[in-house]
């Protein structure tokens, strides 16, 4: 039995990469292993045969045989240690490309989810405006710090591993507000990570069903 995904039906970002099904996508691709992907509506998210295996109504899940999974952090990390190719074989380094994997989600990402919902789903309130600044200078505060560490090195800690895989992810989310382009040596780390011929296979498969997804009238 092949390993089965979710991914939205239609996808909010239009194919573009930001939904959290590409990390699931990327890991699967470097790591060799062939998937099927279950699409599915946000009406679909909400009912019980989804809530099943998603309790929060989100996406993607996995499916591997008798195992189910949901969260990309903790579907990633089960692919890293199942599989060759996202993290290193020596102890230490991959006790630190995991630790990488964690920094990603828990000290890099909320503050850059909380632009969003800043920006799109509190954008009308009347504090709005003075909330923005502070949830970008939060941003542009990791940045510095990730940005010290990343330093002139192509990757986190050596070889790519499934840290930089989790890290880019997150950072790509920065691009459109432009932030991203403030910090010219982790702009070019993202660069490199979608250069990878895994990033652009699992890119490609979300952008093909989003292009072939009728266009909301």
């Amino acid at each position: 039995m092949s390993v089965v995904i979710t991914a939205f039906e239609r996808s909010p970002d239009g194919g573009k990469g930001l939904a959290r099904d590409t990390r699931v996508r990327w890991a699967l691709e470097e790591v060799g292993q062939p998937y099927e992907v279950r699409l599915i509506s946000f009406r679909a998210m909400k009912e019980p045969a989804h809530l099943r295996l998603q309790p929060f109504g989100q996406i993607p899940t996995y499916e591997d045989g008798d195992l189910a999974l949901f969260e990309t952090g903790a579907i990633v990390l089960h692919l890293a240690q199942s599989h060759s190719g996202l993290l290193p074989e020596e102890a230490n380094a991959r006790a630190r490309a995991i630790g990488w994997m964690f920094a990603a989600l828990n000290t890099v990402e909320p503050p850059i989810l909380d632009l969003v919902v800043a920006k799109f789903d509190e954008g009308d309130r009347p504090w709005a405006k003075e909330r923005l600044p502070l949830v970008e200078d939060r941003i542009r505060h990791r940045l510095v710090q990730l940005s010290a560490r990343l330093g002139d090195a192509d990757w986190l800690d050596g070889a790519f591993s499934g840290g930089d895989l989790m890290m880019v992810s997150v950072l790509l989310r920065l691009r459109p507000s432009g932030i991203l382009d403030e910090f010219p040596g982790l702009a070019a780390y993202v660069v490199r990570g979608e250069a990878r011929p895994a990033y652009r296979r699992a890119f490609a498969a979300q952008w093909a069903i989003n292009a072939a997804a009728p266009q909301a009238s």
